[in-house]
C-alpha cells in the first residue's frame, strides 16, 4: 500500500504559478497511474493531470490543458504538478492519487478513484 503526502500549496496572486509535490512511500508499480486531482468548497472533485509511471506519459485533463505540467521524479518517488498563469477559478484542495491501473485508463480521464490511495490535500488559493 503506498503513503501519499501532498506539499507546495499556497497564496498566490492571478497569474502566478506553483509548483506541487507529491512524495510517495511504499511500493509503486511501473503499472501504476498517479493523478492529480482538485475538489473546491460546493464543486465536484475534478481531475487535473495524469502519469502513467512505468512510461511516464503525461496526459492533462480539459479543465487545466496547456497551463500544467505533470512531471515524476521515479527516483525519488515524488510526484509534480506545475501549474501557470493561476486564475481564481483554479483555487481548490489539490490531491495526488494512486492506482495501479492499465495504461490506457491512464492516458484519458477514465482514472479509478474509488480504488486509488489519496494523499491528504494541500490548498492552493488565488487572489485577483
Amino acid at each position: 500500500q503506498v503513503h501519499l503526502a501532498e506539499s507546495g500549496g499556497g497564496s498566490v496572486q492571478a497569474g502566478g504559478s506553483l509548483r506541487l509535490s507529491c512524495s510517495a512511500s511504499g511500493p509503486t508499480s511501473k503499472r501504476t497511474c498517479m493523478a492529480w486531482f482538485r475538489q473546491a468548497p460546493g464543486k465536484e472533485r475534478e481531475g487535473v493531470a495524469s502519469i502513467y509511471v512505468g512510461t511516464s506519459s503525461p496526459y492533462y485533463y480539459h479543465s487545466v490543458k496547456g497551463r500544467a505540467t505533470i512531471s515524476l521524479d521515479r527516483d525519488k518517488s515524488t510526484l509534480f504538478l506545475q501549474m501557470n498563469d493561476l486564475q481564481p477559478e483554479d483555487s481548490a484542495m489539490y490531491f495526488c492519487a494512486a492506482n495501479r491501473q492499465p495504461i490506457w485508463s491512464c492516458q484519458s480521464e477514465n482514472f479509478y478513484a474509488g480504488e486509488a490511495e489519496w494523499g491528504q490535500g494541500t490548498q492552493v488559493t488565488v487572489s485577483t
